[in-house]
């Protein structure tokens, strides 16, 4: 089985920090981004990577290469324009001719992937998506009205649950057929497309979470939380 790591994007509410870089090889820690989805991925069981790169891409080429000082086989699909999630993803078909795993390459992951993928050949999935049970408070307090307008109750902050996408994917093959070629194209639009076709999409949630690295604040989060992480390991 590959890994499709998806590393194109432009990271413009990351800049001037990617200015020079792309996102997924900003440092967390003394690493990349990248090379700790890659550390992950083989720690999976995964040694077999695929890289799309757009977005100063010269700079993940030199920096990993062939791989073989990491530990795994890597090869790149490259873009010449922003593509969008899926339409990053249809570069890379010409690597693949089984089932895969996708994912974005500007989070850090720390759940099971071993276990994921299992899961995804027991059902037989045609995609199945990572998931992360997300609470959070809301900042108000909720009114329930009647239909006449009638206050009948008050929850003050209440907390929500929902279950968020983490943006890593096994995927069967014939997923690239959902996805136009050269042209932007969103992964929701490819699942839904999947999902009106009466594919079997199916989930795997975990509540060991992932860190998405978006903007300024989560990146800083996400170097915080790591930097704490290898503090209790000494």
């Amino acid at each position: 089985m590959k890994a499709v790591i998806l590393a194109g994007g432009l990271g413009t509410r990351l800049r001037p920090l990617t200015n020079s870089k792309p996102k997924p090889m900003l440092p967390v820690g003394e690493k990349p981004i990248l090379e700790h989805l890659i550390e992950w991925t083989k720690k999976g069981g995964v040694k077999s990577v695929v890289i799309c790169v757009s977005y100063l891409r010269k700079s993940i080429e030199d920096y990993f290469e062939d791989g073989s000082k990491f530990g795994v086989k890597i090869e790149y699909a490259i873009s010449n324009k922003p593509l969008a999630t899926a339409g990053q993803l249809k570069t890379a078909e010409e690597f693949i001719d089984d089932d895969f795993v996708c994912m974005y390459g500007d989070s850090i992951f720390n759940f099971s992937l071993r276990s994921m993928i299992k899961q995804h050949v027991m059902k037989k999935s045609f995609v199945t998506m990572s998931l992360n049970e997300f609470k959070t408070n809301l900042p108000y307090g909720v009114i329930e009205t009647s239909k006449n307008g009638k206050v009948v109750s008050w929850n003050e902050k209440p907390e929500i649950k929902a279950n968020v996408n983490m943006g890593c994917y096994v995927m069967n093959p014939n997923i690239f057929d959902l996805i136009p070629k050269n042209k932007a194209y969103g992964m929701d639009d490819v699942i839904k497309k999947a999902m009106k076709n009466k594919q079997a999409v199916n989930s795997f949630i975990t509540k060991k979470g992932f860190t998405d690295i978006g903007n300024k604040e989560s990146y800083k989060q996400a170097c915080d939380e790591y930097e704490k992480r290898q503090e209790k390991l000494k």
